[in-house]
């Protein structure tokens, strides 16, 4: 394995060598050779892969999948961006699927993703695409890592690489677990990487290990999240946020709701907090056990469980299609992160509320928020259970 690991980054090196050029004044854009294909009849796809597609309940492809499935179908290593709930997911399974070579009996995609719950919804999307069993592996980087290392995953066949929400794998709790699976890959290895959000500094990193690829992008403006109605209640304290979630409470039953705070504890505490109060609520972060994480989101997915309270663990892919409402019982530490959370609700073109908990101090950060996404931000008003 050490022998092949040296012969994949030196085959790497030759391939994606890091140009050391000024990258502050590159624009980023949608390249100009990217055609919009309207149905996926017209794709090229394998005809077991669009009775899958159908059978999904998927009719017309959206407006990412238009763009680049083509791409990635030729070969393409593909920078793609849409926002939250466009078929980001769909759009690298279908691509992954239709470039198996069924008769090898090898890994030849991999797909890495932040959190194991967003890898094993990945799996089972695939699955229900098409039954192609260890061809397609989805994993986080470390776990991934490890099962190179021990030799129980093999690489030698891999041809595509995805990094689903890159954003959050290229930051700087991923960014070296991925170069280390990266250096174990064949050296043509075509690489995909999909988010909601692709900030200029992590467009910048691309550049050590894609050649030339074909950019998909929205700019910023556009991610307003269309459909989804954004309001604040302004709280003045932190103490006072828990009596307005109580107001708040029979609004979050209507459908199902998630309430998003920053730190493990705070959910900890806050759902503490609701069921002394008789609330019946359910929680969820990275620290629990992972057969206990699956038992909650297994829940929260059949409509058991009504409102869950998360960590930004939920954030990044998870769907679950009758999330209308999203709390941010705090904002968001990053502008990123928001867009995030409020893409849990109105998945695929329903509609969906996003209620903002602000302090005093945190007016600035809302404020900072609406100019980078050149969206408006309202108080909620009185009515907003007929909203949802």
């Amino acid at each position: 394995m050490a022998a092949t690991a040296t012969m994949a980054t030196s085959g790497s090196a030759r391939k994606r060598l890091l140009k050391e050029e000024d990258m502050t004044k590159v624009e980023f854009e949608t390249s100009e050779e990217v055609d919009v294909t309207p149905t996926f009849d017209t794709m090229g796809l394998r005809e077991d892969l669009l009775r899958g597609i159908y059978a999904y309940g998927f009719e017309k492809p959206s407006a990412i999948q238009q763009r680049a499935i083509k791409q990635i179908i030729k070969g393409r290593d593909v920078i793609a961006q849409s926002q939250s709930g466009t078929g980001k997911t769909a759009t690298f399974s279908i691509s992954v699927l239709q470039c198996l070579d069924i008769q090898v009996r090898e890994t030849q995609a991999l797909i890495l993703a932040p959190t194991r719950e967003l890898a094993v919804q990945i799996q089972k999307g695939l699955l229900a695409l098409g039954d192609y069993g260890q061809h397609v592996v989805a994993g986080t980087p470390g776990r991934v890592f490890d099962m190179i290392r021990r030799r129980s995953l093999r690489t030698r066949a891999i041809k595509m690489l995805v990094l689903d929400e890159a954003d959050e794998m290229l930051n700087k709790g991923f960014k070296e677990q991925i170069y280390d699976v990266y250096r174990y890959l064949p050296p043509a290895t075509q690489v995909v990487l999909i988010s909601a959000t692709l900030p200029h500094e992590i467009l910048e990193m691309t550049n050590k290990f894609m050649t030339d690829p074909i950019r998909i992008l929205v700019k910023r403006d556009e991610l307003t999240l269309e459909g989804i109605k954004q309001f604040f209640v302004a709280v003045e304290r932190e103490e006072w946020k828990f009596d307005t979630l109580c107001d708040l409470y029979d609004t979050l039953t209507i459908t199902q709701a998630v309430i998003f705070c920053n730190t493990k504890r705070k959910v900890d505490w806050l759902t503490e907090k609701m069921r002394e109060a008789n609330f019946t609520v359910s929680s969820m972060h990275g620290d629990m056990p992972q057969k206990e994480r699956e038992s909650i989101m297994k829940e929260f997915r059949s409509g058991a469980s009504r409102v869950l309270i998360s960590t930004d663990v939920w954030a990044r892919g998870l769907d679950v299609p009758q999330v209308s409402l999203i709390i941010n019982y705090d904002l968001p530490n990053n502008r990123e992160l928001y867009i995030h959370r409020i893409g849990r609700s109105g998945r695929y073109g329903r509609k969906g509320v996003a209620i903002n908990f602000v302090k005093n101090d945190d007016i600035r950060i809302l404020r900072d928020i609406e100019q980078y996404y050149s969206t408006q931000i309202d108080e909620m008003p009185m009515n907003v259970a007929d909203l949802i």
